[in-house]
């Protein structure tokens, strides 16, 4: 059955079964019937069932005499005005033609009523079939995004708890990396003090040992190294504070990061899990209209994307710190090393020296104390000499005064005379060249002995800067740090 003006592809008794679920629009029928609803109006009771004005429609025509046609009987009209009530009772009726009009005119209105109901209902039906399938498709759609979302929240969390979980070792290697730098710095204290301990010890070496030698050069250089390693670690344990607060601002935007991921993750699951038959849905009036949103999928992807870059870019100068700082460690305590080395060998080639000098002085001292034993017994000879030539001086003078008292002509100068004068003379050369001998043997002893004392004063010299040098010195930098506790190990 199909109703005038409707199209002929619309069929409702007997519609047409597709191959697909999809259904034409509804706004493509909406002409082909009218809606007798009356339209929503808050006047309405809702407790009442509204009636549509085509069944409940009460009659306008009043009741009264119907005019008579010109075309009546002359007999009819005749008889109608002898009998009143009659041709009252003839104006009140309809004619056959009305009755059977009306008959029609309800048929017509009862078959469109019904055709219009009936196209109503089955276009309904499709509509109701159409929203039910586009709602159970809406909410999959839905459903299959927030599934989406929620893979896409554990990917991230997962990525997310990597980059912390790599942050977290490499921020506890950077620490026990500044704690070694640490000990080992505190470790370059202990050879300082003995570098400037010898330093001032050495100060105290007297005389000619107070000289600027290789040992002092050494141990200035080795007081400059230790000062430069500390320097230098000093300013890699700022970095090394410095990077560990990078370390930890970027893993608290992660930790943070993933703490936000795990609600929206839990929060996101929930919504996943919600079915129709679920508890706990319900209406929220208006919640469709609020927009909290701060962010875009790719804003929201780069968040995280720009924390793992970060957090990565941390870790790489982190991870290339604790290189310098290894390296750093390494060559300081070869560094320490060395010049100690370098230092102990000057030490033990001046401590060589002084011994060797040492023992030098000690054996010219022996020498000298032998010479001056040997020049005072040449002056007792000298002196015992000189005491044996005054007897033959007094006997030649004696006889040279006895001859003087030879009589006139005896007075000769004979041989005798000349000898005697030329004894007495060899005698006082004699004397006077012991003498001269004896004063250069007394001076000659007093150099001695100023020999001796210079050199018992130098041996005293020597023997201070031996015990400087090999005791105190020495002693001291016996006790230098090994290398593990240089490189910041126990």
């Amino acid at each position: 059955m199909e109703l005038l003006g409707s199209t002929l592809t619309a069929t409702y008794a007997r519609p047409k079964v597709t191959a697909t679920n999809f259904l034409p629009a509804i706004s493509t029928m909406a002409s082909s019937y009218k809606n007798r609803a009356p339209p929503y109006s808050p006047n309405y009771s809702m407790s009442l069932p509204w009636r549509p004005s085509t069944y409940y429609k009460v009659a306008s025509i009043s009741p009264g005499l119907a005019p008579l046609s010109n075309s009546a009987p002359a007999a009819v009209q005749t008889q109608m005005a002898n009998y009143p009530s009659n041709r009252t009772a003839l104006y009140a009726r309809y004619t056959p033609d009305d009755w059977y009009k009306s008959n029609h005119i309800h048929y017509k209105d009862s078959e469109s009523s019904r055709h219009s109901a009936e196209r109503l209902r089955l276009d309904t039906a499709r509509l109701i079939q159409f929203k039910d399938q586009q709602t159970r498709r809406s909410q999959s759609e839905t459903s299959k995004n927030i599934g989406e979302r929620v893979t896409d929240i554990a990917f991230w969390r997962s990525e997310i708890n990597h980059e912390t979980d790599q942050m977290i070792g490499e921020t506890n290697a950077l620490t026990d990396v500044k704690k070694r730098l640490e000990r080992a710095l505190a470790e370059t204290e202990g050879p300082l003090q003995v570098a400037q301990e010898c330093l001032y010890n050495r100060e105290k070496r007297m005389a000619i040992d107070l000289v600027h030698d290789d040992v002092e050069k050494q141990l200035l250089k080795e007081v400059d190294c230790i000062k430069s390693c500390q320097e230098r670690m000093r300013r890699h344990v700022d970095r090394a504070t410095t990077q560990l607060l990078a370390n930890r601002a970027a893993q608290h935007e992660l930790e943070r990061d993933i703490n936000d991921k795990q609600s929206a993750f839990r929060i996101d699951e929930k919504c996943h899990q919600l079915r129709n038959t679920s508890d706990g849905i319900g209406y929220y009036r208006g919640v469709e209209r609020l927009d909290a949103t701060v962010s875009v999928p790719e804003s929201w992807a780069k968040f995280s994307d720009d924390n793992i870059l970060r957090s990565q870019s941390e870790r790489i100068a982190s991870a290339k710190l604790r290189d310098d700082i290894e390296n750093l460690l390494n060559i300081t305590s070869n560094e320490l090393w060395n010049q100690f080395n370098i230092v102990n060998m000057a030490f033990t080639n001046r401590i060589s020296e002084v011994a060797d000098a040492k023992n030098k002085l000690q054996t010219h001292l022996a020498k000298t104390l032998q010479e001056i034993f040997q020049t005072e017994m040449t002056i007792e000879a000298i002196k015992k000499a000189i005491r044996n030539k005054e007897a033959p001086l007094k006997v030649a003078q004696t006889r040279l005064d006895e001859r003087t008292r030879r009589p006139n002509v005896e007075l000769c100068r004979d041989p005798a005379q000349l000898r005697l004068v030329n004894e007495v003379r060899e005698i006082d050369e004699t004397i006077q060249t012991l003498q001269q001998r004896l004063k250069d043997a007394e001076d000659a002893l007093q150099m001695l002995l100023h020999t001796k004392a210079t050199l018992e004063h130098d041996l005293g010299v020597k023997a201070h800067s031996l015990f400087i040098d090999q005791e105190k010195c020495m002693g001291m930098r016996k006790c230098f740090p090994s290398t593990p506790r240089l490189v910041g190990y126990t």
